[in-house]
């Protein structure tokens, strides 16, 4: 199987798992399929971005494999491709199948405070075991980590572009969005908790002194 076959495969995988049957169990055992993207502010150029993103990282190797020649891709793939050869691929699946691995466990960890997206104002309970006593965000660690597996086994144009887009779109939505809409609802036990866990991966990222922050008004879940 060429290298874009098998990125066409991880690539449907994720998002049968990640979005498809998440959404699922979502329904079945909370009775909310949890998506709650807003149509206005961030959120109304970010959904459409990161659906783009996917698009585009799904396209890439569809072209490759339109153009039959996807273990001798030009440009940057064929960089990439010369230096690396057969380990650029492996290293690609790995990280791909490793991200999968860490966003569906994540989700699992949230169990009904699953969201896609935001609702001004809603509270769920604050989730800070498992993955989220190291990092805030693995579901979206685990995104950008896909992303990156992705562009290592079809390094042409619309994969890495998509790729890109995806970071974007996820640092708009967890700087702009999220974390503002946390610090709102959940108050002192949010500041306190990023205060010590990173963004993205461990220690990096995390908000310095807002473990300082009063108690007084905040919200206890």
């Amino acid at each position: 199987m060429s290298r874009a076959a098998v990125a066409l495969v991880l690539l449907a995988a994720f998002l049968l798992a990640g979005f498809g049957w998440r959404t699922l169990v979502q329904v079945r055992r909370h009775g909310d399929t949890g998506w709650r993207f807003e149509r206005s502010g961030p959120e109304k150029v970010v959904g459409p971005l990161l659906l783009l993103a996917f698009v585009l990282m799904g396209a890439g190797p569809v072209a490759a494999l339109a153009a039959g020649d996807a273990h001798r891709p030009g440009g940057v793939a064929s960089l990439v491709d010369g230096a690396l050869g057969p380990a650029a691929a492996a290293a690609g699946v790995l990280l791909a199948l490793a991200a999968g691995a860490v966003t569906v466990v994540a989700q699992a960890q949230m169990g009904a405070s699953w969201r896609i997206g935001v609702q001004a104002g809603e509270r769920t309970a604050l989730i800070t075991h498992g993955l989220y006593a190291s990092v805030r965000n693995p579901i979206f660690t685990g995104m950008l980590s896909f992303g990156g597996g992705l562009a290592l086994l079809v390094p042409n144009a619309p994969t890495l572009i998509g790729a890109l887009l995806g970071v974007v779109a996820i640092e708009a939505q967890v700087r702009l969005v999220e974390e503002p809409n946390l610090r709102t609802v959940q108050g002192a036990p949010y500041l306190a908790w990023a205060s010590r866990t990173g963004r993205f991966v461990p220690r990096l990222g995390r908000l310095p002194g807002a473990g300082r922050v009063s108690g007084a008004g905040a919200t206890h879940r």
